[in-house]
């Protein structure tokens, strides 16, 4: 199955060039053979990273958010993907914060979400490149199913 994942990177430090995470995610994706429907840098702003998932979401099958899902006064994501969405899949970030556990105890402060907006898919990774690959490696292997259940495909 071909499927196409955004990238929106939360933070209002980085830009685009300098978006490590973002770029392993990207290559990852690709490795797949999957397609990289976009790929943006937005600073933590509820109603940003929203509207981020909004348009990314009518063009993609999955939607990556990294960053913003931890303990900070400016970590946002998980509201703001909420904002946005109908449907809670929590299984998809239990799985996540149980691969990273058994690698850092700190796996359980994250505060990530999965959710559906419409047939779109949207999953928040943590922002450093190392979570960020580890939470990927950790569940695209279930992307694919994933995108052929919400869009009414059986199993």
């Amino acid at each position: 199955m071909k499927l196409s994942i955004a990238i929106i990177t939360c933070s209002s430090t980085r830009k685009l060039a300098d978006d490590t995470a973002g770029a392993a995610l990207a290559q990852r994706i690709k490795a797949q053979g999957w397609t990289v429907g976009a790929h943006i840098v937005v600073p933590d702003k509820r109603d940003r990273i929203s509207q981020a998932i909004v348009d990314a979401s009518g063009k993609s099958n999955i939607v990556l958010t990294c960053g913003g899902s931890g303990l900070s006064l400016s970590d946002v994501t998980p509201e703001a993907t909420a904002d946005v969405c109908e449907r809670n899949v929590p299984g998809i970030v239990e799985a996540m914060r149980a691969a990273s556990m058994e690698k850092t105890r700190r796996a359980m402060l994250s505060r990530a979400v999965c959710m559906q907006r419409g047939s779109t898919l949207v999953v928040n990774l943590p922002g450093s490149l190392k979570a960020a690959t580890e939470c990927f490696d950790a569940i695209y292997d279930q992307f694919e199913h994933a995108v052929e259940m919400t869009s009414d495909l059986g199993h």
